[in-house]
């Protein structure tokens, strides 16, 4: 029995990055013989088991043959015959297909690199391992990650055209909904998010992914509003802003969803986009439920989608249309929510070319008008209109009333309340959205 390190803690070792994960592979070893150590059993599609003491992940050498479409479809066979380069070609790409004994010190000179990993590391090429990268669809969207984790690599020109053939033969149509949001989500934490998107575009498949995305690009906006005009690329300068910005999950996915609308405008109103915003609801909506995204990050998506024009436009209202604009944020009972909603508006002001260090003052005022809200002490309000026999749907006018006075006062105190709120244009057309 032989056990080897491999995979991504090799990759990132060579390239001299912080580890924190590693995963080992066993050749020779049979399922009993794990057991008998004390490793624990895991896996439930192949033998995968966990070290008695550190818990990381021992998997048995193995073989991958193709029994059907998409990403289940596998017969797999794992067997003491199976060797190391046998288990290593059936890996996505050969920066990932490389190993190391069990005490590698990091020296490049003890990997072993069938597939020459190095070579494509030095070059700063993203290159499938073998043709049987074809039989996985999953592998098209890993690739586009790891083009996002590294943003100055390039997708080799025979992978892009292997997936391009994967993409034509429809084999993106099999692939299951809760593995493509693990890889989108993944990749939409990268440091350059709109990598993964620029990869998936040039072979097609986002697409069949995500078509409310695909059609934004070359569809125009205002170029006195949006210098860059063209929306796709907008939007992936607002998505690489939120990693900029080191943002959540949700924020980074309520960016690239901010604007779907605008895919749908129709073109004779171009390049205005009046009422893109309950367009991109729905059209985030369905994105959402294709992928099965969770209900919190749909639902701040959809939040960001439906009000950041409002948002942009905020130094412009009074208390009452702040009070307005924070009752359908519901802003009052989900305050983080509201505030990841602030950072997203702020990374699509800022994702336009020349903006890139403007201030965005929206989120710093509205984020005090909360504040002022939220001091305002129901309890007694209520009492005070019980009192006065009110009750129902009168107590919680009574509620608004206070809020709407501490907004008051609060804007009083606030600089710059009178004239035209800087960053609208004179016909009061916000310029982010």
């Amino acid at each position: 029995m032989q056990i080897f390190m491999v995979g991504g803690a090799v990759r990132d070792r060579l390239m001299g990055r912080p580890l924190h994960d590693r995963d080992w592979v066993v050749v020779g070893a049979t399922p009993d013989d794990m057991t008998n150590l004390g490793y624990v059993a895991v896996g439930r599609d192949f033998p995968v088991f966990l070290h008695p003491r550190t818990h990381e992940e021992y998997a048995l050498a193995r073989t991958e043959r193709k029994s059907g479409r998409g990403y289940r479809g596998f017969v797999v066979q794992a067997s003491p015959d199976v060797t190391l380069e046998e288990d290593l070609s059936r890996r996505d790409l050969t920066i990932n297909a490389m190993a190391a004994p069990p005490d590698w010190n990091g020296d490049a000179g003890a990997v072993i690199d069938p597939y020459r990993g190095r070579d494509d590391l030095r070059d700063k090429v993203l290159r499938h391992v073998t043709g049987s990268f074809r039989e996985d669809p999953v592998r098209i969207l890993r690739t586009a990650r790891f083009a996002a984790r590294f943003a100055d690599y390039r997708v080799a020109p025979q992978t892009m055209a292997l997936m391009r053939a994967m993409v034509a033969e429809g084999e993106m149509d099999h692939l299951v909904a809760e593995r493509v949001w693990q890889e989108l989500s993944r990749g939409l934490m990268e440091s350059s998010p709109s990598r993964m998107f620029a990869v998936l575009r040039e072979c097609g498949a986002l697409g069949r992914l995500m078509p409310e995305l695909d059609r934004l690009w070359g569809v125009p906006q205002r170029a006195e509003f949006h210098p860059e005009v063209d929306t796709g690329v907008h939007v992936m300068m607002v998505l690489d802003m939120s990693a900029r910005l080191a943002a959540p999950l949700g924020v980074r996915l309520a960016c690239l969803c901010h604007d779907l609308g605008k895919g749908t405008t129709p073109p004779a109103i171009l390049p205005r986009h009046h009422a893109h915003e309950q367009r991109s609801v729905g059209l985030t909506h369905a994105l959402c439920e294709r992928w099965r995204v969770p209900n919190d990050l749909r639902e701040l998506a959809v939040l960001v989608a439906r009000e950041h024009g409002n948002i942009h436009r905020s130094q412009e209202l009074d208390a009452r249309a702040l009070l307005r604009l924070l009752e359908r944020c519901d802003a009052v009972r989900k305050p983080q929510r509201f505030a990841d909603a602030l950072l997203a508006c702020e990374c699509d002001a800022r994702g336009r070319l020349g903006f890139e260090n403007r201030p965005y003052p929206q989120r710093e005022r509205l984020a005090g008008a909360l504040r002022a809200v939220l001091e305002v002490r129901t309890g007694p309000v209520a009492a005070a209109a019980m009192q006065r026999g009110l009750k129902g749907e009168a107590i919680a006018a009574a509620i608004a009333d206070a809020r709407r006075e501490a907004l008051r006062a609060w804007l009083s105190t606030q600089p710059g309340q009178s004239g035209q709120p800087q960053g609208l244009s004179p016909g009061g057309e916000n310029p982010p959205t």
